[in-house]
């Protein structure tokens, strides 16, 4: 628990037995609970993530957005944080952004990993796609985000009963910010982490994804994804923790 607001992780994992032990490890003592989403690996993610304390989530539709659509409503705390399963994201950082976001009343912070503070902690190829996935939503919205594609966010848990979610690939982590950006009862807000070398194997396909997220921004901004709900609440905030 964190400033009496109870803290619940969430973490989509494939095929991450190289890395979830260690972010686990790293976890603050504040948090009060961890969900791991394993979705469909053929490792010791999950065996690894109960040993360490998770309560693990089995997915088997495949994808990014999947897994979120599946852990996301099975997070019990009032305050929601995400991170990946290798290390990428710092943990640390989440009383920080908690603390930031209370003092100025902001409802969704996405962590933005740019300017980068370790280049090597990603490839050229990846800066160059994010850059023009977060340019193009910059233009389509007319607003100025810094990383469109960051994979960690700390937002209310109440917010799942209203932010309309759809994608199940990576298209997702674009869709979940401009929904709180664009959806007129919540704040929006960016704030700036440290990005680390990925423990492990990396499973994205650059142009493949690349191209999934930037289709996906103009069916977004030309209404044309499919029908979007928002997530279902299998629990009241702060239930059972």
């Amino acid at each position: 628990m964190y400033k009496g607001l109870t803290v619940s992780v969430v973490i989509p994992c494939f095929n991450e037995e190289r890395g979830i032990g260690a972010v686990l490890q790293r976890m603050p003592d504040y948090i009060d609970e961890v969900v791991v989403v394993d979705n469909n690996s053929a490792d010791g993610t999950a065996r690894i993530a109960r040993e360490h304390g998770a309560r693990v989530v089995h997915e088997t539709r495949k994808g990014y957005g999947s897994a979120y659509q599946a852990g996301l409503p099975e997070a019990r705390g009032a305050i929601i944080a995400t991170l990946d399963g290798d290390g990428t994201y710092p943990a640390t950082a989440i009383a920080p952004i908690i603390e930031w976001m209370l003092a100025r009343q902001v409802d969704f912070v996405s962590a933005s990993r740019f300017p980068l503070q370790k280049p090597e902690a990603m490839r050229r190829r990846n800066w160059l796609g994010n850059m023009i996935l977060t340019w193009t939503t910059r233009l389509l919205w007319l607003t100025w985000m810094h990383d469109s594609q960051s994979g960690m966010w700390i937002f209310r848990r109440e917010m799942l009963g209203h932010l309309r979610l759809t994608s199940r690939g990576m298209p997702f982590s674009e869709e979940i910010k401009i929904e709180a950006l664009t959806s007129g009862r919540y704040r929006f807000a960016e704030y700036p982490i440290t990005y680390e070398e990925r423990i492990g194997e990396s499973k994205l396909f650059p142009f493949q994804n690349g191209l999934e997220n930037l289709l996906f921004l103009f069916k977004l901004r030309l209404g044309l994804r499919k029908h979007a709900r928002p997530l279902v609440r299998r629990h009241k905030p702060e239930e059972a923790l």
